[in-house]
């Protein structure tokens, strides 16, 4: 305004010197001059007055503004006036502090939904709508990394014959196919898949945003123990049912017989009850086995431990042997040349284990051939074992059915086994958990047609 009024007075001056007197054109300059300082001095005050007023405070609420764009969600304006500006800045610090309790719940939740996740045994993987992995648990990750370093070419060739690998951090190959379908029907999918030797339990539910799928969440559970609990339940039931079902047929017909006099002479009644007679023992042999299986199976596996010469004791259980292989025509050879003592050990159950494992070899075994159990000491690892090795010379076992000799039921094809008695096939499974409760370990090597060895090896001192 000063400066409209300084330039309209320098226009009008010639007009003033031309068309007033002296006096009257002093005068008039005069007051031109001191509306021209007012209007200055005014313009000058009203500047001041926005610029304090709202200028000012305009640049603050910028600044905080900026601060809290970068994260400083605790920046408040300290304005305190009456005005629109100070109802702005009030404004300002309420929806500062309603932001800043925003972000710490959400920090919360997140802090806590992560918390979730990694205290979490199952593992749990987030996928965006393109396959790409966005979110992790640890057991997740552990998932991640050893699925991604397999081969899944090798494992599921493709009809063109090209590499199926995946990225590294996409959609896993086992999970592919229950992806894509959460992502077209949108409805909760769940799957066992098979990786190598384990099986998972997978759960994929798809993530929405404004009811459009947008990705995917599946939780996975190793149920590798549980599916191959259930099959040996199956198997179990199966198998015992097998082996009852045989002895109770033969004495079921064979008492039947009886009863119908078919019978002509004291000497076939005799072999009739001779035959039931074994078969009764046969089904209460399986019954002790499958008992004492399940003892051993919940730990209540009674063992009297103290201390035993083990050499005394296969030596007691080779004399008992030396006649059974006199009439079956099998040369037995005993080999110890040591005195070894366990210190820990029950003398019934290991007495147990050799009977089992040199009836198994006495079964196997084919007249002029031979069986050695042997007994030594050796060192493993700095510390003192008892070594003992049985060594027959049968029909040997094959190499696809050495992996599952300690599993229940397992016997060796009827077709090899020498002679008509066989076994209720869980003399193995016996031995395995004697010894293991031993803190022992067994092995075997076998070639078909020349012969097996179990090998075992007991600490000499189990209490340690």
């Amino acid at each position: 305004m000063g400066c409209v009024l300084i330039a309209l007075g320098l226009f009008l001056l010639p007009y003033i010197d031309t068309n007033f007197a002296e006096t009257e054109s002093r005068d008039i300059k005069r007051l031109f001059t001191y509306i021209c300082i007012v209007g200055f001095s005014l313009t000058t005050f009203f500047a001041l007055f926005l610029f304090t007023k709202i200028t000012q405070p305009m640049q603050q609420l910028i600044q905080a503004a900026n601060a809290i764009r970068k994260g400083n969600y605790g920046t408040r304006l300290s304005l305190r006036t009456n005005d629109e500006i100070g109802e702005l800045a009030n404004t300002f610090n309420h929806m500062a502090i309603q932001l800043e309790d925003t972000i710490r719940n959400l920090n919360h939740e997140k802090e806590h939904l992560a918390s979730v996740l990694r205290s979490m045994t199952d593992a749990v993987i987030t996928f965006d709508g393109e396959g790409k992995v966005i979110l992790t648990n640890p057991p997740g990750e552990k998932i991640m990394q050893a699925w991604c370093a397999l081969d899944w070419a090798q494992e599921h060739e493709g009809l063109d014959g090209h590499s199926a690998v995946k990225p590294s951090r996409d959609v896993p190959e086992p999970l592919v196919p229950l992806f894509r379908l959460v992502m077209e029907q949108g409805g909760d999918q769940n799957s066992n898949v098979h990786v190598q030797q384990g099986v998972w339990s997978v759960q994929m539910a798809p993530l929405y945003a404004d009811s459009v799928v947008r990705g995917a969440v599946a939780v996975l559970r190793d149920v590798t123990e549980e599916v191959k609990m259930e099959k040996m339940r199956r198997d179990f039931v199966a198998n015992v049912s097998h082996e009852i079902r045989t002895p109770l047929s033969m004495m079921q017909g064979y008492s039947e017989a009886l009863l119908d006099g078919m019978a002509t002479s004291p000497e076939e009644s005799e072999e009739l009850i001779q035959v039931i007679h074994d078969e009764s023992l046969r089904m209460g042999r399986l019954v002790k086995d499958l008992l004492d299986l399940a003892r051993m199976d919940a730990g209540h596996t009674d063992m009297n431990m103290r201390e035993v010469e083990l050499g005394e004791l296969l030596e007691r259980i080779y004399r008992k042997f030396m006649v059974r292989s006199k009439e079956q025509g099998i040369q037995l050879q005993y080999e110890c040349k040591q005195e070894i003592s366990l210190q820990q050990a029950d003398e019934d159950r290991l007495e147990q284990v050799f009977t089992n494992l040199l009836d198994n070899a006495f079964r196997h075994t084919p007249e002029g051939k031979s069986v050695v159990i042997s007994a030594e000491l050796v060192t493993h690892m700095r510390a003192p074992f008892a070594r003992v090795c049985v060594k027959d010379q049968g029909v040997g076992i094959p190499s696809s059915d050495v992996p599952f000799i300690f599993e229940r039921f397992y016997k060796a094809d009827k077709a090899r086994v020498r002679g008509e008695s066989v076994g209720t096939g869980l003399g193995l499974a016996i031995v395995k958990n004697i010894v293991d409760a031993h803190q022992g370990t067994i092995q075997v090597n076998s070639v078909l047609g020349e012969g097996t060895e179990f090998i075992l090896q007991f600490p000499l001192d189990s209490s340690k």
